[in-house]
């Protein structure tokens, strides 16, 4: 048996953190991970680039039944205290769009720097190492394929069960019970929103077809882009607003933001009067997507979406005919059968519920050091790099005092 100061469960974003900064302090540190290889959903992130924060991070931009709660950690470690860890390490990186930051080369320089960083603060990184049971007590007892650990502190950062074919599990939220903690239900969350009957076909017939929207879903509402895929929506909005999409409620797309349609429709009545109006919508839709909508197809099986337009020149349409036309591209709403669940979700909502964790350095209230970090709480950043910053900010508010 082994006694170590820190023992921390996940050699992810979070865990690595989190190691780093209590091997900084002089704490011997273990970091044990089941996987054969450390950081595995950092390596898959970004396209294989890593989109390792966002400079617009913010706490309004994370979900969590406590709103405030990611204010402390995020105030503490931000964006720039990261990236100058990057440069540091001289990772070439550049910004796409929204403050989102990618490394120019691969995501295994980020993993690179946090196991060099790990190691120059003396933490040993010990893998394939399974959990099998976990004690409590004056001290924590962690037993494992690898042997078992005794220690004064244990830091939780083994995420929550999105992506389990990478081996994501809930294993937190059992650790958390087991301590008496309270668990918000997890959710998928950043996920493809799946569709059946009429909407499904719908779907299926313009995938591949990419249009800028606002969509909105409860109080989330998104400007990008919007994919129409073989099993229903995708694309960075739609995964925006999956994190607000609960079952059964539907969810608004803006499928023309830029356009005041009533008066383009109304204005090609007469600069383009023996167009068809599938031909006039061209301009302002991807082509097969005019068609749809021109023909009816997003209103059939929508709760709200522009009706059937008659065949014919556009200057035969009537006014009234225009307006219901364009009030359904400006609100299609439907609603969706479900997601693709988290197979398919970069991230997982809910999780340890925040009432028991002290906001400074996310220690268990009732548990003295039993620290929980990154996915494994229940804050949920948006699509673009805010989910590592919370990896980042809350492994290094519990690394300082674990």
């Amino acid at each position: 048996m082994e006694e170590v100061d820190v023992v921390v469960l996940g050699a992810g974003a979070a865990g690595l953190m989190a190691a780093i900064a209590a091997g900084r302090r002089g704490r011997r540190v273990v970091v044990l991970d089941h996987a054969e290889e450390a950081g595995k959903k950092i390596l898959i992130s970004g396209g294989g680039r890593c989109n390792f924060t966002n400079l617009g991070t913010r706490p309004e931009c994370f979900l969590s039944e406590n709103p405030h709660f990611a204010r402390s950690a995020l105030g503490r470690y931000g964006p720039r205290d990261f990236l100058a860890l990057v440069e540091r390490h001289r990772v070439a990186w550049h910004e796409k769009t929204l403050g989102q930051l990618f490394c120019d080369g691969s995501a295994r320089q980020i993993v690179a720097m946090l196991l060099a960083e790990s190691a120059a603060a003396g933490v040993e990184v010990r893998l394939a190492a399974g959990v099998t049971d976990i004690a409590g007590g004056e001290r924590f007892r962690v037993e494992t394929t690898a042997g078992t650990f005794e220690t004064e502190s244990l830091v939780v950062a083994t995420g929550g069960p999105s992506i389990p074919k990478m081996g994501a599990t809930g294993f937190a939220y059992d650790v958390a019970r087991r301590f008496g903690l309270a668990v918000v239900p997890p959710r998928p969350a950043l996920v493809p929103l799946a569709f059946d009957a009429a909407i499904g076909e719908l779907c299926r017939s313009l995938a591949g077809i990419a249009v800028d929207v606002v969509a909105e879903a409860g109080a989330g509402r998104f400007r990008e882009a919007m994919l129409f895929t073989h099993r229903g929506l995708s694309g960075p909005a739609i995964l925006q607003v999956s994190s607000y999409w609960r079952p059964g409620e539907a969810i608004g797309v803006d499928l023309t933001p830029d356009v005041d349609v009533v008066a383009f429709l109304k204005e090609r009545k007469r600069s383009r009067p023996k167009a068809e109006a599938r031909t006039v919508l061209g301009d302002i839709l991807p082509a097969r997507l005019a068609e749809a909508a021109a023909a009816g197809g997003l209103a059939a099986g929508a709760e709200f979406g522009p009706p059937a337009l008659p065949s014919g020149p556009v200057a035969a349409i009537s006014d009234r005919a225009l307006d219901a036309f364009a009030a359904g591209l400006k609100r299609w709403t439907v609603r969706p059968s479900g997601s693709e669940g988290f197979a398919k979700a970069e991230v997982t909502a809910g999780g340890v519920d925040t009432a028991g964790l002290s906001q400074k350095t996310l220690e268990a209230k009732a548990v003295p050091g039993l620290y929980f970090v990154g996915e494994a709480v229940d804050v949920t950043g948006w699509l673009g790099g805010y989910n590592f910053q919370w990896a980042w900010a809350s492994g290094a508010a519990a690394g300082g005092a674990a």
